[in-house]
């Protein structure tokens, strides 16, 4: 795999309280395979190789004002949100979880949808760095994940998905997306990712 930091981005999607916390909303959805795949550290390890090699980190949050005026409940996923109560603008389990907390420099956008496209100027801001190439890590890799992933691929983008920093509410769920990426996307690992931003860095060949 090669790798070119200037125009590579690391997407770190819905690393929130909320979604990946022990206590929040989502927990007993998806907490027990965040824990099972270590998906914290892993994720940390592609934000971390990303700032060593001066590449671009964006971070995707989905939040709602307090009184949900902007959340258009039009799938299951998001009724739950409106059920729970989740998610909501200003409160500390709608934030990226502290191992994550974004850097000075790295972008971190908001949106309404699944998808962090929808609705928002990420091809903006993205293209106006430069950015071809999008490494893909968060919860969950059947939703989130993919829904922008595959958003990312019609917009032209190397879509990348980190495997090993990614889950769903189960290991099958999370399998299948994998699979099903796969004709989207490049599937990588973690070791993967490091070594070739290193090698990148370093002007070794791959």
């Amino acid at each position: 795999m090669e790798l070119d930091p200037r125009t590579t981005a690391a997407v770190a999607v819905h690393c929130q309280g909320d979604v990946v916390g022990p206590t929040g909303a989502f927990a007993d959805f998806f907490y027990k395979q965040v824990t099972d795949r270590n998906v914290i550290d892993q994720i940390a390890a592609v934000l971390g190789a990303v700032r060593n090699a001066r590449g671009t980190v964006v971070y995707t949050r989905v939040a709602w004002k307090p009184d949900f005026s902007d959340l258009d409940v039009n799938s299951p996923l998001l009724g739950i949100v409106a059920q729970s109560g989740c998610l909501k603008e200003g409160s500390e389990l709608a934030e990226i979880v502290e191992p994550l907390a974004p850097h000075e420099g790295d972008i971190v956008l908001t949106h309404q949808r699944i998808g962090a496209f929808a609705g928002t100027d990420l091809d903006t801001i993205l293209r106006g760095k430069g950015i071809t190439t999008l490494l893909f890590a968060g919860v969950a890799t059947n939703a989130s994940v993919e829904g922008t992933a595959r958003v990312a691929s019609d917009l032209g983008y190397r879509v990348v998905i980190v495997e090993d920093a990614c889950s769903a509410a189960t290991p099958e769920a999370h399998r299948a997306s994998i699979d099903s990426l796969g004709l989207l996307a490049e599937i990588t690992t973690v070791d993967e990712v490091r070594t070739a931003l290193n090698n990148a860095v370093t002007g070794t060949p791959a």
